[in-house]
């Protein structure tokens, strides 16, 4: 039997753009989630199968999957509601890709059910969209070029064009509930933790120079595992120049209101207040921006050494066109390792390469 390709959260924003994207290549996914209203209405005008699920009764999760088959979740945030489809995945023996930005829930998938996915021959791959794929590979094609010269990697993110109305309510609420974490960085060989833009980075994009605040993403867990002689590596955030002269202020605020309980009260408000009522630019808003990556490394002496670009279409369009592109990757057995892993690891470089560009991102010059 040929194994499926099921998107679970698929009447959700991110959801919908992955359905459009596998459609468009000629795949007819099971459409999975809460409402079986949504779903009818989404799945009738292309007689696509569909099937019911909660995240709060697992074994309906659990039914999506047979052995083989490849499981996309788009059901955030996904500390809270993204388990229950990581462990179906892991314990059926399902390939598995999701739209995670959260590193924390990346780490706690890996620990949880690595080693059983691994055991089921199963391939995961979490935060397969704009979070955290063009860093990835901008930075493993940099360490690619520069071997054993390997020293700092800086990874920067940002968008050409306008932004002005193509935020979705949901990065809204992300971006504001992030200036409370603490940014993970690759330093000396271990994981460290530092406040959220207590720096920034100046990186050149089509030759202006754009600063950029430390963030976080998963190129810090897997990139060194790819490259061991990656002294450190660390990610930052450029989509707003603006937000980046005051988000190291913003965030020592934040972070000291995050201690009480009545600044952690204002805070969820806010986060909440940012998300509004959700939902995401159309495909013509999105048409207004491109998705930019960088990944600058340094020698072993400090001096510059290799510097990549990658870009590719607006930020949520790309994040559905790399999860449909992944999905089918899984599905036809190009993947080159099990368990838990990184773009790198699961696809191999040149693999993640070809992906990537068939979703549109492709390596680009400055």
């Amino acid at each position: 039997m040929t194994s499926r390709i099921v998107v679970f959260g698929a009447t959700g924003y991110t959801g919908r753009l992955v359905v459009e994207s596998l459609l468009a290549k000629g795949q007819r996914p099971l459409l999975a989630g809460r409402s079986h209203t949504g779903l009818q209405a989404l799945a009738d005008p292309h007689g696509l199968p569909f099937q019911t699920a909660d995240v709060t009764d697992p074994d309906t999760v659990r039914a999506l999957v047979d052995p083989g088959d490849v499981l996309v979740s788009t059901v955030g945030p996904f500390s809270r509601f993204g388990h229950a489809a990581a462990a179906a995945a892991a314990e059926v023996g399902a390939h598995y890709l999701d739209s995670t930005g959260e590193v924390d829930f990346v780490q706690e998938v890996r620990r949880r059910y690595s080693a059983q996915a691994a055991g089921n021959g199963a391939t995961m791959v979490p935060a397969f969209g704009y979070d955290y794929v063009p860093g990835t590979l901008a930075g493993a094609v940099a360490a690619e070029r520069a071997g054993t010269a390997a020293g700092r990697l800086s990874i920067g993110y940002f968008t050409v064009g306008s932004l002005r109305r193509g935020i979705s309510g949901g990065t809204r609420a992300t971006l504001a509930e992030g200036l409370a974490l603490p940014a993970a960085v690759w330093r000396a060989g271990s994981l460290q933790y530092t406040r959220m833009a207590s720096r920034t980075h100046a990186f050149r994009i089509h030759g202006r120079v754009r600063r950029a605040f430390l963030a976080t993403g998963t190129e810090v867990l897997f990139l060194p595992e790819a490259f061991a002689d990656l002294g450190a590596v660390e990610v930052y955030n450029g989509w707003f120049p603006a937000l980046s002269r005051i988000a190291g202020p913003l965030t020592w605020v934040t972070q000291k209101l995050e201690r009480v309980p009545a600044g952690k009260r204002m805070l969820a408000a806010a986060a909440k207040q940012a998300g509004g009522s959700g939902g995401g630019p159309d495909a013509q808003e999105r048409s207004k921006s491109l998705s930019h990556a960088v990944a600058e490394l340094d020698g072993q002496d400090g001096r510059p050494a290799v510097e990549v670009h990658v870009q590719g279409p607006n930020v949520y369009t790309l994040t559905g066109e790399l999860l449909a592109e992944g999905a089918m990757a899984l599905q036809q057995g190009k993947a080159v390792g099990s368990g838990v892993l990184g773009p790198v690891q699961a696809f191999g470089l040149e693999g993640l390469t070809t992906l990537c560009a068939s979703a549109g991102l492709t390596l680009a010059s400055d």
